[in-house]
């Protein structure tokens, strides 16, 4: 988060120490930093990025202090100066032994400054927990989410290693520990519980993209916490601390992580490509529940049912409808006339974040998928050919 805040009812910080005034991102979204997340899959990165451990016990044997002892040497301090846009204060953690560091892109970037003229910061320093500050140089980043990529040399600094776990199996309750540099207190332990999983926090990019998936904590993270690993209780980073949601602009108990199966889809694309993918299909969605469905008779309980379609889009071109109407239900708007989405391939759509987690993560630009949507009575199926996601 940075230095900046938005005092507008609860605002949702990013986690770096920043130069600049607050910035309001989605619902409130104030960035110190800056931030981003998501991206398209490929083959494999071009260097050895540490790769998934198995499935780890939850709850009981979790030792904060022995957790902190293995991983707290491969937690390091970003200091980026961004010009004319100030300075910016994060964390960080290396990934493999050619010196990549995963961090949040809005600690180096001057996206909480300007969202229509992103720049890299002009230099990038990193300190490790012994102190020794070397330089990095920037891979790239992704705004959807927040995630930046920057290097050192081996040479210059030995290496410890974190190791990436699997966020897809995070489960409420379980224990987590944050390590970072919060108020640029460096490598500062904090520990807490996962309190939800599967939430939509905002994205930095234009359109209202969200990222579904993330991770909400209790453990307190505060600016400077920025791009730092929240790991397991084996000591495994499921996640990339990048915000809280605050009335203060500091730790209140509500922080947000991007999961790290999200981060490492955007850590391949940019160590191979240097820029990052999304699938783009063109639709707004609502949640369907069972009563929804019962008082509009939809044919089926649950969904992602289609609001609008934008022109000219891949959804569009396949023939998807939208909302042609709006009807209140229990004090809530919604829209009808349009298709109610039940599959894409071969996965269940139960509610709009499953069409957005879906699109963002497991499809691809190009790929022809098939959506199967309820259309009055009948269940239709149309081939969407998705495209790039838009700026």
């Amino acid at each position: 988060m940075g230095r900046r805040t938005a005092a507008v009812g609860l605002a949702v910080v990013a986690a770096a120490i920043g130069a600049a005034a607050a910035l309001l991102v989605g619902s409130l979204t104030g960035l110190g930093d800056r931030t981003t997340t998501v991206v398209e899959s490929a083959g494999p990165p071009t260097t050895s990025v540490t790769t998934t451990l198995p499935a780890r016990r939850t709850g009981a044997g979790f030792d904060p202090e022995t957790l902190y002892a293995a991983r707290a040497p491969g937690v390091v301090t970003i200091y980026a100066n961004l010009g004319a846009d100030g300075q910016a204060q994060g964390s960080g953690f290396v990934v493999d032994d050619k010196g990549v560091i995963l961090t949040n892109a809005h600690v180096i970037t001057n996206v909480a400054e300007s969202r229509t003229n992103v720049q890299g910061a002009r230099a990038v320093y990193v300190e490790f927990a012994d102190g020794e500050r070397v330089t990095a140089t920037v891979v790239g980043w992704d705004l959807f989410s927040d995630v930046g990529v920057i290097r050192v040399s081996p040479k210059d600094h030995a290496l410890d290693l974190v190791p990436l776990g699997n966020s897809a199996t995070v489960v409420v309750g379980e224990p987590v520990a944050a390590i970072g540099s919060p108020f640029g207190k460096q490598t500062s332990l904090s520990v807490g519980v996962v309190s939800a999983t599967g939430r939509s926090i905002d994205s930095l990019t234009a359109g209202g993209f969200a990222v579904s998936n993330a991770i909400q904590i209790d453990a307190p993270i505060n600016r400077g916490n920025s791009g730092g690993p929240l790991f397991d209780g084996e000591g495994r980073v499921i996640g990339i601390n990048a915000q809280i949601q605050s009335t203060t602009g500091n730790a209140e108990g509500v922080g947000f992580a991007i999961p790290i199966d999200l981060a490492r889809r955007a850590l391949d694309q940019l160590l191979r490509t240097g820029r990052v993918r999304y699938a783009y299909i063109g639709v707004s969605t609502q949640d369907v529940t069972p009563g929804i469905a019962r008082r509009f008779s939809l044919g089926a309980e649950r969904g992602a049912l289609v609001t609008q379609v934008e022109e000219g889009s891949p959804a569009a071109a396949a023939g998807v409808r939208g909302g042609t109407r709006t009807e209140a239900f229990n004090g809530k708007d919604v829209t009808l006339g349009g298709d109610l989405i039940v599959a894409i391939g071969g996965s269940k759509i139960e509610s709009a974040d499953d069409v957005s987690r879906l699109v963002t993560t497991d499809l691809a630009p190009g790929q022809t998928v098939t959506f199967t949507v309820v259309r009055g009575t009948k269940r239709v199926k149309l081939d969407v050919t998705l495209a790039d996601r838009p700026g």
